[in-house]
């Protein structure tokens, strides 16, 4: 069983640690500094998105250069390998895995598509992109996702980092013990009559 980060959506307040700490961790070990979750927010709570491992993993199957693969009980990609096709962004049942680049140095602060010529009011035609259609000369694309920074032997740093424990890390002994427990207090609740 692969190991993954849970989030509790009741105890998240959306106050972004979590992103900064995984930002920050990945900066430093000369990655992509995009966070390798999000926030999805509604009017009531706020959960953090996150790359689950799966078991049958959807964007392990379909990366055409093997930059992702199956190691230490974990979906792992990576990125020198990647070349930001985004298949693994597309499959990806949880939209936990996103695109990224870090722009050459001396290149311009944004790069806006424009389709020539103008609208008939006279504006100019600036079409809006999606996320995974985002292309800017110069700046080389690639895959980001959950890496559990195995890089870390403390485990993942977005979980260190929440002020409100609401996120955790789930490995199969973690499993199996909850799974345990809940079958004891399912016995212990039936054998009670159900009170």
């Amino acid at each position: 069983m692969n190991r993954f980060v849970v989030a509790e959506p009741l105890w998240c307040t959306g106050c972004n640690t979590c992103l900064a700490a995984c930002s920050d961790v990945h900066k430093t070990q000369g990655l992509q500094q995009h966070p390798r979750l999000a926030l999805a927010k509604t009017s009531t709570i706020t959960a953090p998105v996150v790359c689950h491992h799966c078991e049958e993993a959807p964007c392990l199957q379909v990366c055409p250069v093997n930059a992702i693969s199956q190691r230490d009980d974990a979906i792992q990609l990576n990125e020198s390998l990647c070349i930001g096709c985004k298949l693994c962004a597309v499959v990806c049942p949880f939209g936990a895995i996103s695109a990224s680049g870090s722009r050459p140095v001396n290149a311009h602060a944004q790069y806006v598509f424009q389709a020539e010529g103008s609208l008939k009011n006279g504006e100019e035609n600036v079409l809006p992109q999606h996320a995974l259609l985002r292309w800017e000369p110069g700046v080389q694309t690639v895959a980001v996702k959950c890496d559990l920074c195995d890089f870390l032997p403390e485990g993942p740093a977005c979980v260190r980092a929440c002020p409100n424990q609401a996120l955790r890390l789930i490995t199969g002994d973690s499993l199996q013990r909850q799974m345990k427990e809940k079958q004891r207090l399912a016995a212990s609740w039936f054998a009670n009559g159900g009170e």
